[in-house]
C-alpha cells in the first residue's frame, strides 16, 4: 500500500538548475524518460511508478503496471493530471520544453541534463535521493563507476562514426552522451567537432574516412541489411551494428555497457 508523504516537501535543484519542491518521499511517480524508468525499478521503486511513456520498454513490467501517458514528446496531459503524481522525471534532450513547462505549472518536475558519464552518475544519485532510495542509488553509482574504471583502452584509439538515423544520415557528434561513451569504449569520434546530431552526407563520411562505422540499433533500427550500404561508401572501414541502448541509455542499463564495450575492442 502506498502511504502519504512522511515529511515536509524536499526542495532540490535539478540538473537544469531548477528548484523543485517534492513531497517526500514521493508515492506516485511519472517517468517521461525510458532510461530513468528502468532506473526507478532497479532502485526498488517500481511500485511507485504510476505513469510511463510508450518507449519505456525496460523492464517489461513497466508498461503493464503503469499508465501509458504518450511518448517522450507528445504527452497526454489529461492522463498525467489524473494520476496525481508527486514527482515527474524528465530530461532536457528527450522531452520538449513547452510540455515540461505546462506540467511544471501543476506538478513537481525534476529534469536531468546528461552529456557525460559523470553527469549520468550524478543523476542516478540525485534521483535516488529525491525518489526515496539514496542508499541503493549510491551503491549503483559506485558499481557503475568501478565498471568503467576497469575498462582498458587500446593504445591507439580507432576513429569512428556513430550513426543514429538514415534518410537523412545523422550521427552522434560532440556534446552528446554517446560521444562521451565512444571515448570510453576506445573510439575517437570523427564528427566530434560538430554539435549534437548533425546530418551528414555520404561524401562527408567518405572524406572523414573512419576506421569503424557503428550503426546503432536505435532510434533508427539499423540491421545487417544496411552494412553493405555503408561499406560501399567507406570500403576500408569496419562496419558494425551496435546495441544503441548501451551507448545512449544513462540509467541502470549502463550496468551492461562496460562489458559490451570490451567485445568491440580488437
Amino acid at each position: 500500500m502506498l502511504l502519504p508523504p512522511l515529511f515536509p516537501p524536499l526542495t532540490v535543484t535539478d540538473q537544469m538548475g531548477r528548484r523543485v519542491a517534492v513531497p517526500y518521499p514521493p508515492q506516485r511517480i511519472v517517468s517521461l524518460v525510458p532510461s530513468q524508468t528502468e532506473l526507478l525499478f532497479e532502485l526498488g521503486l517500481g511500485e511507485k511508478v504510476v505513469g510511463v511513456t510508450k518507449f519505456c520498454i525496460h523492464p517489461a513490467a513497466a508498461r503493464t503496471k503503469a499508465v501509458i501517458i504518450g511518448g517522450t514528446k507528445n504527452f497526454h496531459f489529461d492522463r498525467i493530471d489524473a494520476l496525481k503524481p508527486d514527482l515527474i522525471l524528465g530530461n532536457k534532450e528527450e522531452n520538449y520544453r513547452e510540455g515540461i513547462e505546462q506540467l511544471a505549472e501543476k506538478h513537481a518536475v525534476w529534469m536531468s541534463d546528461i552529456a557525460t558519464l559523470e553527469e549520468a552518475l550524478r543523476m542516478i544519485r540525485q534521483v535516488g535521493m529525491v525518489a526515496g532510495a539514496p542508499a541503493r542509488a549510491e551503491q549503483l553509482a559506485a558499481t557503475l563507476q568501478a565498471s568503467f574504471a576497469d575498462l582498458e583502452l587500446p593504445a591507439l584509439p580507432r576513429s569512428a562514426a556513430y550513426f543514429i538515423w538514415r534518410k537523412p544520415y545523422m550521427v552522434a557528434a560532440g556534446g552528446t552522451f554517446i560521444d562521451d561513451l565512444l571515448g570510453r569504449a576506445g573510439f575517437t569520434n570523427v564528427f566530434a567537432t560538430q554539435a549534437r546530431y548533425p546530418e551528414v552526407t555520404a561524401a562527408q563520411l567518405a572524406a572523414a574516412a573512419p576506421d569503424t562505422i557503428l550503426l546503432s540499433s536505435e532510434p533508427y533500427p539499423f540491421g545487417e541489411k544496411h552494412v553493405a550500404e555503408f561499406q560501399a561508401i567507406c570500403p576500408a572501414a569496419a562496419v558494425h551494428i551496435v546495441d544503441g541502448e548501451l551507448f545512449s541509455w544513462y540509467g541502470s542499463r549502463l550496468l551492461h555497457s562496460a562489458t559490451y564495450f570490451r567485445t568491440l575492442q580488437p
